[in-house]
């Protein structure tokens, strides 16, 4: 897992590869100003680490499916002894671990 620092250095190069980065103040398009890409900077790279860190949430909640098919996967394991829902749950897991 890299450190936001090391993000930083990546999210630079990254930026300084999009340059020149335009903005639209008053109807009027602009090149970032220093401050600008210092900013931007610094957005991608918290953005990044926060898709580190927390990025196997949303990757969890979009393969679990929704409540309704879980509650409907439950009910039928408890109606044929199956364990569907359970071997779903952990294959999710699995799919997308928690960052160590």
């Amino acid at each position: 897992m890299a450190t936001l620092e090391e993000l930083t250095v990546i999210a630079t190069q990254e930026i300084e590869d999009a340059k020149p980065m335009y903005k639209q103040v008053n109807n009027e398009r602009l090149e970032f100003t220093d401050s600008d890409y210092a900013q931007a900077i610094t957005d991608l790279a918290n953005s990044k680490f926060d898709q580190q860190e927390n990025g196997y949430k949303t990757a969890r909640q979009e393969a679990y499916g929704s409540i309704a098919e879980q509650l409907d996967m439950q009910y039928w394991d408890s109606v044929n002894g199956t364990t569907n829902w359970a071997d779903h749950i952990a294959q999710v897991k699995a799919d997308n671990p928690k960052p160590e």
